[in-house]
């Protein structure tokens, strides 16, 4: 594997590479980098693909352009179009992970022309709601269910990012502890938390890191957000109402490549997706596949690279 940057049309890209042969790109999402990628990545050079994840907007090495609006959906898939033709290729498959799912499946959705099959794991593609966007969905769904704050909601509010900042390492242990499927049921996160409480403050105090990762894992991690900060990452889900609206004109459209959905039972993410994965051959038809992978949690392709390796490459071979 060797790590580079790539000049596109709208921003460098630092991107993980590996492999010759049929290209695949893994997006990640958050607090992620191309990095939680190494063990595909690897393995997918070994089976005779060749393997690019790149560090998405706003994160690691890749650039960081300024404002909020800089980071739509719209942005994110041209992004990965812009990859494929930097690298000199005119088609790829796209594997998305956390919030880099949405970008994957909605890439595979919007330009089906360059990514000829799609797999996303641990966030399924959610159809959109035509009648009522995501953050007054989510309110509505908390107060209903008497169930505090949802985080996706609280990370609107401007300034949030200065918690993660101030102590990016333990910001980035807790929030690593929290969603893992090693950690104690009674104390992963699920996503909601006590009206008054930020997110971080609402974690436990880890006892560890997660068995996958290592320190000298995790020091790369904070290396990487120590110099990017946390104001790129949290302006993706200060989008989401945004993106509802500009995907208005993709409204009923189907995902019509070849897919495949994995998520760990484990997963804190379940507990707001679960009725979009069940109903997911209904927008994804040629869905391949919906896995539930027993114990693992949210980080699912460092938690069982071995699994998640075997999965993708049946996938791909069955292309």
């Amino acid at each position: 594997m060797r790590q580079h940057t790539i000049q596109t049309d709208t921003l460098n890209q630092q991107v993980l590479e590996a492999g010759s042969g049929p290209l695949v790109v893994f997006c990640h999402g958050f607090p992620e980098l191309g990095f939680s990628w190494r063990h595909q990545v690897q393995a997918l050079a070994d089976a005779g693909y060749r393997a690019v994840a790149p560090d998405m907007r706003g994160y690691g090495g890749t650039e960081r352009p300024d404002g909020v609006d800089a980071y739509s959906i719209l942005n994110l898939i041209g992004d990965m179009v812009d990859l494929v033709r930097a690298l000199g290729e005119e088609q790829a498959v796209i594997v998305g992970h956390d919030w880099g799912a949405p970008v994957a499946w909605h890439a595979a959705l919007l330009r089906p022309d360059i990514f000829r099959a799609v797999a996303g794991l641990s966030v399924p593609f959610q159809a959109r709601n035509a009648t009522r966007s995501p953050i007054a969905t989510w309110k509505a769904l908390t107060e209903a269910r008497n169930l505090g704050d949802f985080y996706i909601v609280r990370f609107q509010e401007p300034g949030v990012e200065a918690e993660f900042e101030a102590d990016v390492e333990q910001a980035l242990r807790r929030g690593f502890w929290a969603y893992d499927g090693a950690t104690p049921d009674a104390l992963r996160s699920t996503g909601f938390h006590p009206k008054g409480e930020s997110f971080l403050s609402s974690i436990s105090e880890p006892t560890g890191l997660p068995p996958w990762m290592s320190e000298a894992d995790l020091s790369a991690y904070v290396a990487a957000f120590r110099a990017s900060g946390f104001t790129g990452p949290l302006n993706w889900y200060r989008n989401v109402d945004r993106n509802w609206s500009l995907m208005a004109f993709a409204q009923n459209k189907t995902i019509d490549v070849p897919a495949l959905y994995v998520v760990g039972d484990k997963d804190p993410v379940r507990n707001y997706t679960a009725a979009a994965a069940a109903d997911l051959k209904r927008w994804v038809p040629r869905l391949v596949d919906n896995v539930l992978v027993e114990g693992a949690g949210h980080w699912i392709q460092q938690e069982r690279p071995d699994e998640i390796n075997r999965l993708l490459l049946g996938f791909l071979r069955g292309l």
